[in-house]
């Protein structure tokens, strides 16, 4: 049985350690008794390889273990958000043969650490049910090793973020000093268990890591830094990466971040993201950059569990 040692009453699934009682009320994650869902359906704007021609099975999870202040979802990621619907393992193995049904290119689970033990005996029913498609792993890199190592055989693709390499920057930004003491182990772990990328005939990615690098203004010291480490951690002929121009000032979406910092009330600059995108390429990775037109909050969705069918889970 995996995840025998989960203690609901003693969360430890993440790096914050909280030790909520998830059976009383939500960590600090917003993670509470059963996972929480904003939405499900098939998603267009992952890379190429992620969402292929028919869409990605997405299912966006509501909290978030890391809580980044400038996040586009904030939304369903804030501790107290009361967007998404509750949803049981069983529930959400349906969902992910529903997708499958649609024409998904694989299931794809948006934020899901917090809620790992259903999701892994989801998986596993959805599989004895016939699911075929690959399973992404779409975090935004805050995870602990021992999770991920019960999820070994589960999840086929594991897309993290690897935001910061400094720690005071990640503090300031998803208090958090150890993102990148957290990230890096688990990057290591995801690509232990995974190997090297590889594509299926439909030409998405089947099996493999790719690593996302959101560019920030104001700090593309650091993302250079981010990717000379991740050159160091593993081989760079061996994983994808996905270098994202999308970064958009919160007051861009009606949203006022009281203490952003002055440098995060603006864009990317070109010069910015060309020189992130050469250090990538000469470091020898491969992989995504991104149009600037992606900085736009029209790319982020609704958030009231569109399922594509008739009814929602309850």
């Amino acid at each position: 049985m995996r995840f025998s040692d989960f203690n609901p009453h003693r969360c430890t699934l993440c790096p914050r350690l909280c030790g909520a009682d998830r059976t009383a009320a939500a960590g600090l994650c917003g993670g509470g008794a059963l996972p929480r869902a904003a939405r499900c359906a098939l998603h267009m704007w992952e890379e190429p390889c992620i969402s292929g021609t028919r869409g990605s099975g997405t299912v966006f999870f509501t909290g978030c273990p890391l809580g980044c202040v400038f996040c586009q979802n904030y939304e369903i990621s804030a501790r107290r958000s009361g967007h998404g619907k509750t949803i049981s393992a069983a529930l959400l193995s349906d969902e992910f043969l529903r997708l499958e049904s649609l024409g998904a290119h694989n299931i794809n689970l948006v934020t899901p650490t917090h809620f790992a033990p259903w999701i892994a005996q989801a998986i596993e029913r959805a599989r004895s049910g016939g699911l075929s498609v690959p399973v992404v792993w779409n975090t935004g890199g805050y995870e602990r090793v021992e999770t991920l190592r019960e999820l070994d055989g589960l999840v086929d693709v594991y897309m993290p973020d690897l935001k910061y390499f400094s720690p005071d920057l990640s503090q300031k930004l998803s208090g958090a000093a150890n993102y990148f003491a957290a990230a890096s182990a688990a990057i290591a772990e995801m690509f232990r268990q995974v190997g090297r990328y590889r594509f299926g005939p439909d030409s998405t990615l089947e099996r493999g890591l790719l690593v996302r690098h959101l560019v920030l203004p104001g700090h593309a010291d650091d993302s250079i830094r981010v990717f000379e480490e991740l050159s160091e951690l593993v081989p760079p002929d061996d994983i994808l990466v996905g270098v994202m121009s999308q970064y958009t000032p919160p007051a861009e979406y009606g949203r006022e971040v009281p203490g952003l910092p002055e440098e995060l009330r603006r864009r990317v600059t070109a010069g910015e993201y060309e020189l992130v995108c050469e250090c990538v390429s000469q470091l020898g990775f491969t992989g995504y950059a991104q149009d600037p037109e992606s900085a736009d909050a029209a790319y982020t969705p609704e958030w009231d569990y569109v399922d594509n069918s008739a009814g929602s889970p309850q």
